[in-house]
C-alpha cells in the first residue's frame, strides 16, 4: 500500500508532502491545475519515463519518493533480493527517482542506488494504473491468464500442472542427456571392444612382467652358468671319483679285515686307524654323492627349450609395447582389461537406459498433458463465469452495447503455467468482432472495462495484483447515473484495497474517504514577478462539502449545490 508521496521542483510543485491512507482518496481541482502532474510524480517512482521538462523552471533538479508499507511475503522482497536490494519487511519500501535540468535520471531504493529498470519492474507489483489513455497492469494481455487463475481459484489444478511440468523437464533432460552419452558411447564402445579384443589375445596376468623380467635375465645368463656347472662336475672327479672313493673305501676295509684276521685286537692301533679311514673315506662318498646330485639338479634348472629366451623376450616387449599404448604401466594391464570389459557391458546397459528414460519422458509428458487439458477445462469454465459477471457490470457502467469475453487457446509453447494462452476481448458495438480491450476501446470505455473487471476479480477475492490502484478520470465524459455507478464501484474496490482517483465528477469524489483538492496560484518570485505553482491541500469535511458544491454548480456556488453536496455525501 502507498502510505507517502513526496514531490520537490517537479512542473507547477516547489515542495509537497501527502500522507496516504487507506480505502479511496480523490483528487479534484478546476481543469489545468496540475492534477496530472501528482500522477507524474507518482509515475516517476515507478520508473516511467522522464525529461527535462518535468524539472521546475530555476530547480536544478525534480526529485519525486514514494513510501509502501507491504506485507511480509509481498513478491517485491523475493525481487528486490534477487537484485541485491534486500529489504526489510518490517520497515517501509521507499522509491525515489531524481531528474536533472538536463534530462539526466537516477533511482534509488531505500537510498541506495539502482536502475529506472528495477523501478519498473516493482512498479508493477506495487501500482496499478487506468487512465484515458493508458492502462498498466490489468489490461496487459500477459497478465490475463493469471488473472483468470486468481478468478477461477483453482489452486490445486496450476500445482498439479507445475508438479506435472517439472517432472516432464527432468525426465526430458534425462533422457537427452543419456542419448548425448549414448552418442559418444557408441564411439567409446568401439574403441573399447578394439583394446579389450587386443588385451584379451595378450591375455596379461597380475606380476608376469617381473616374473618375465626375472626369467629373461636368468635365460640371457644360462649359457655361462651351464659352462660354471660343468666345470664344477669335473673339479670332483666327474663319475669315476665316486668309483674310485668306493674302491678306496672297499680296500680300507679289507686291510682292516687282514689286520684283525692277524690276530690284532679291535682295540688296536693299527684296526682304529684303518676303521677310521675307511669311515672318512665312506663320508667323503656319501658327500660326493650328494654333491654331484646337487649339481645334477643345478644343471636340470638350466633345462630350457632352445627358443625359450626368444619366447620370453617377446612377451615382454609385448606386454611394454600395449602398455606405452595405453599410456599404462604393464602392471595395470589387467585392470585395464577388466575396465574395458565394463564399458562395454555399461554401453549395452546404456541402450536399454536410453529407452527406459525416453518412456519415462513419454509417460511425463502424458501426465503433463492430462493435468493441462484439466487446468484449461477450469479455465474455460472460469472464462465464461468471469465473462458473464464482467458483462453484468457494463450496463450501469454506460457500456451496455459492448460485449465481453475471455478465450482460452492453445499456447504457442505449453509451459510451467499450462498449454493456455488467456486474452480479454471486448467487441463496442452489435455485431463488431471481438478484439483486444487496448486495441478497441476507447480511453473512457477502457477505463471503464478496467474498472468493471477489477470489481468482478476482487469480489472473487483478488486478482493476483497489489492492493493500489490509481484511475485517471475513469469518469471522464459520463454523469449521473453512470458517473454514481463509478462511484459505487470505485468505493467498493477501495473496501479490500487502496484506490486513488483524479476525478471531475462530484458522485464520485463524493464517496471518497480522503479528499486532495489541487490548485494553482500565482507566487510572487522577487523582480521577475509572479510565477504559477501547485498545490494540493487535504479537505476536512466542511471543505469537501464545498468542493463537491463546486463541482456540482461551477464558479458560483449556491446553496443548492452544497445541499445537493450534502446530499451525495451522506448517501
Amino acid at each position: 500500500m502507498l502510505i507517502g508521496l513526496s514531490i520537490k521542483d517537479v512542473v507547477l510543485i516547489e515542495a509537497l508532502s501527502l500522507d496516504v491512507a487507506p480505502g479511496m482518496t480523490a483528487l479534484t481541482g478546476e481543469t489545468g491545475a496540475g492534477k496530472s502532474i501528482v500522477l507524474d510524480a507518482l509515475g516517476l517512482t515507478l520508473g516511467q519515463r522522464a525529461d527535462a521538462g518535468l524539472v521546475r523552471r530555476g530547480a536544478p533538479q525534480a526529485t519525486a519518493t514514494a513510501s509502501f508499507a507491504l506485507k511480509p511475503g509481498h513478491p517485491a522482497f523475493a525481487y528486490l533480493e534477487t537484485r541485491g536490494l534486500p529489504a526489510d519487511p518490517g520497515e517501509d519500501l521507499v522509491l525515489r527517482r531524481q531528474v536533472s535540468a538536463d534530462g539526466r535520471s537516477r533511482a534509488f531504493i531505500n537510498d541506495s542506488a539502482t536502475s529506472v529498470g528495477v523501478l519498473r519492474d516493482l512498479g508493477v507489483m506495487l501500482i496499478e494504473v487506468h487512465g484515458q489513455h493508458e492502462t498498466v497492469g490489468l489490461l496487459d494481455p500477459r497478465t490475463h491468464r493469471g488473472q483468470l487463475d486468481a478468478f477461477a481459484g483453482e489452486p490445486v489444478a496450476l500445482t498439479d500442472v507445475a508438479q506435472a511440468w517439472d517432472a516432464l523437464r527432468i525426465a526430458r533432460e534425462a533422457a537427452e542427456a543419456l542419448r548425448v552419452r549414448a552418442g559418444r558411447a557408441e564411439e567409446e564402445r568401439e574403441e573399447a571392444a578394439l583394446r579389450l579384443a587386443e588385451l584379451d589375445r595378450l591375455d596379461p596376468r597380475a606380476g608376469e612382467e617381473a616374473t618375465l623380467a626375472e626369467e629373461r635375465a636368468l635365460l640371457g645368463a644360462a649359457e655361462k652358468a651351464l659352462a660354471d656347472i660343468t666345470d664344477a662336475r669335473e673339479g670332483l672327479g666327474g663319475d669315476n671319483a665316486v668309483g674310485r672313493l668306493a674302491s678306496a673305501a672297499r680296500a680300507l676295509e679289507r686291510a682292516r679285515e687282514r689286520a684283525v684276521a692277524a690276530g690284532a685286537a679291535a682295540d688296536n692301533t693299527v684296526v682304529k686307524r684303518l676303521a677310521a679311514a675307511a669311515e672318512a673315506t665312506d663320508r667323503a662318498l656319501t658327500e660326493l654323492t650328494e654333491a654331484q646330485a646337487a649339481i645334477d639338479a643345478a644343471a636340470d634348472a638350466f633345462d630350457f627349450e632352445p627358443d625359450q629366451l626368444d619366447k620370453t623376450e617377446e612377451r615382454l616387449f609385448a606386454l611394454r609395447a600395449a602398455a606405452r599404448k595405453l599410456n599404462l604401466t604393464v602392471e595395470e594391464l589387467p585392470a585395464a582389461r577388466a575396465a574395458f570389459g565394463e564399458a562395454l557391458r555399461a554401453a549395452e546397459n546404456l541402450e536399454a537406459d536410453v529407452a527406459a528414460a525416453v518412456r519415462a519422458a513419454a509417460d511425463a509428458e502424458a501426465a503433463y498433458t492430462a493435468a493441462a487439458a484439466r487446468l484449461s477445462a477450469v479455465r474455460r469454465a472460469a472464462g465464461d463465469a468471469l465473462a458473464t459477471s464482467v458483462m453484468a457490470e457494463l450496463g450501469p457502467l454506460k457500456l451496455d452495447k459492448a460485449r465481453f469475453r475471455v478465450a482460452v487457446e492453445p499456447a504457442d509453447k505449453p509451459g510451467p503455467q499450462g498449454a493456455d494462452r488467456v486474452a480479454f476481448e471486448i467487441a463496442t458495438n452489435p455485431g463488431a468482432p471481438f478484439g483486444p480491450l487496448d486495441q478497441i476501446a476507447s480511453g473512457g470505455e477502457l477505463a471503464r472495462f478496467a474498472l468493471a473487471l477489477k470489481v468482478v476479480l476482487a469480489r472473487r477475492g483478488g486478482d493476483g495484483f497489489g492492493p493500489t490502484m490509481v484511475f485517471d478520470e475513469v469518469d471522464q465524459g459520463v454523469g449521473g447515473a453512470v458517473a454514481d455507478a463509478v462511484g459505487s464501484r470505485l468505493k467498493r474496490l477501495a473496501e479490500t484495497g487502496q484506490v486513488i482517483l483524479v476525478t471531475h465528477s462530484p458522485q464520485v469524489a463524493a464517496r471518497a474517504d480522503a479528499h486532495w483538492r489541487v490548485s494553482k496560484n500565482a507566487q510572487v518570485r522577487g523582480i521577475g514577478g509572479e510565477v504559477a505553482a501547485t498545490s494540493i491541500e487535504t479537505l476536512d469535511p466542511a471543505a469537501r462539502e464545498e468542493e463537491i458544491a463546486r463541482m456540482l454548480s461551477g464558479a458560483e456556488i449556491t446553496e443548492a449545490a452544497r445541499a445537493a453536496a450534502r446530499a451525495l455525501m451522506h448517501a
